[in-house]
């Protein structure tokens, strides 16, 4: 009899077109991009994802400025964490600063891959982005 798999953490790079996922391994130990799906369709896909695996946790992307305040940029993940948050009551929502995460996803995409084109593929930088944020939760990093 198989061993019934933990429900899933999930990590979330917002953005105004395009949203990048990612999820943990069972263990919780390591983030792995999953995909970029467009804003408009990234709550049904959380939803899907819930209901074939469940879903603990979404570990979003606080877009904070430099200096560490809030600005616009929160405001707008602010009303997609609403929009989780309706439609999928019993799933914990938590924030992680995000400040450089997508320089850091630019540079990890960049040595990650040889070819030129997917290099500049703005989906795989947004997943990587929500990998390095779901794995800052992972490491213990404070919580916004």
């Amino acid at each position: 009899m198989p061993l019934e798999q933990p429900p899933r953490l999930v990590g979330i790079d917002y953005g105004h077109k395009r949203v990048g996922l990612a999820v943990a391994d069972p263990l919780r130990m390591f983030a792995k991009a999953l995909a970029t799906v467009p804003t408009r369709a990234a709550v049904q896909t959380l939803a899907e994802l819930d209901e074939r695996e469940g879903v603990e946790a979404v570990v979003i992307g606080w877009p904070l400025l430099p200096d560490g305040s809030e600005g616009d940029a929160t405001k707008k993940v602010g009303a997609f964490i609403k929009r989780i948050q309706k439609a999928l009551p019993t799933v914990a929502v938590v924030r992680m600063d995000e400040r450089y995460t997508s320089e850091e996803a630019k540079a990890v995409v960049r040595m990650s891959t040889a070819k030129r084109k997917h290099r500049r593929e703005r989906g795989r930088v947004d997943a990587a982005a929500a990998a390095l944020i779901l794995q800052r939760y992972l490491d213990g990093e404070q919580r916004v």
